[in-house]
């Protein structure tokens, strides 16, 4: 039975070593299954950090994250695996992968260890690389291509790890006009197949264009939190960014305009 809530921040705090105070501050949030769910929030709200919390790389100091109402600390690293995805602002990658070979990469958590990957994971990977338009250049290597183009790949390579939760940081950064309209219509697309998809940005049009849900993020507290039609106003935004923005609608979407 597929949970209600898929994923679940419950009094979260959270503070580097070297910080003088928390990055995270009593934080609560849940994300509902099949939900597409903006963080929007200005550089240096936390949202990376969240992500990092979520993923269980990084230990809240208080309070506990669920996963289909279960204990993060209860998944292991490969049962996490199958569950959730990560797509990175940017990733360093040492080696001379060909993006056939790194969107395999995705397949890690449904091989057991050791295991090559088979007929199916190479379809699987094959079948990623053409949702995202990257299809023609799978023998390329993946160093020889631009920072856009690479972004579209570390896309592929999730969706070749079939999760059921989405993690996507800044997803739209590298990309053109173009490729930000293909990556929206794909994300629209998964949610339509049940996957939750959780995203940061510090891009208002970005988050309106998507999220059916938004949360507005600064210095590691929620401002608002709600339905996109709900939060995404001109005083809610203005607070955010702590400067005047104005909201028009524009071909039935809204859009944010700072003047």
């Amino acid at each position: 039975m597929t949970p209600t809530c898929m994923l679940k921040f419950d009094h979260i705090s959270f503070s580097y070593p070297s910080a003088a105070c928390s990055v995270i501050q009593d934080f609560n949030l849940e994300i509902e299954t099949g939900t597409i769910t903006a963080i929007l929030g200005p550089n240096g709200a936390g949202k990376t950090t969240l992500l990092y919390l979520a993923l269980g790389w990084l230990k809240p100091q208080h309070g506990n994250i669920l996963l289909a109402q279960k204990a993060l600390s209860n998944y292991s690293r490969r049962m996490i695996g199958q569950w959730m995805g990560l797509v990175p602002q940017s990733e360093h990658i040492p080696f001379e992968f060909s993006l056939l070979e790194f969107v395999l990469l995705g397949r890690a958590p449904h091989l057991e260890p050791l295991d090559m990957p088979g007929k199916e994971d190479l379809d699987i990977a094959a079948e990623a690389l053409h949702r995202v338009g990257m299809s023609a250049l799978q023998h390329q290597s993946i160093h020889k291509i631009s920072g856009g183009e690479r972004q579209l790949v570390l896309m592929a390579r999730v969706l070749a790890q079939q999760p059921r939760l989405l993690l996507l940081d800044e997803p739209t950064s590298h990309l053109d006009l173009c490729n930000k309209g293909r990556l929206v219509h794909l994300l629209r697309e998964l949610a339509g197949k049940d996957i939750t998809i959780l995203f940061t940005t510090h891009e208002p049009d970005v988050a309106s264009a998507l999220a059916t849900h938004l949360v507005l993020m600064r210095k590691g507290e929620i401002l608002k939190t709600g339905t996109l039609e709900d939060v995404f106003t001109a005083q809610n935004l203005s607070q955010l960014y702590q400067l005047p923005v104005d909201v028009i609608d524009v071909a039935g979407r809204k859009i944010a305009i700072w003047i």
